[in-house]
């Protein structure tokens, strides 16, 4: 069974919505944020879908060292 997607407690930046998003495809955090980054100055709604996701998606249980 695949793990539901998290916030990341260990990467992240402002909420950690795209080091959840790294964490849960595999990637490097700093890609997805690049991206996303570029995204969203195409298309202004990532910025709403962040702060939904922000809302929306919990935080990972526990801190990882």
């Amino acid at each position: 069974m695949p793990q539901p997607l998290r916030r990341s407690r260990n990467q992240f930046i402002l909420f950690g919505v795209c080091g959840g998003i790294a964490e849960f495809f595999g990637l490097q955090a700093s890609h997805v944020r690049i991206l996303w980054f570029i995204l969203t100055l195409f298309n202004g709604t990532l910025l709403l879908l962040y702060i939904g996701l922000c809302l929306i998606v919990p935080y990972q249980d526990s801190y990882l060292n």
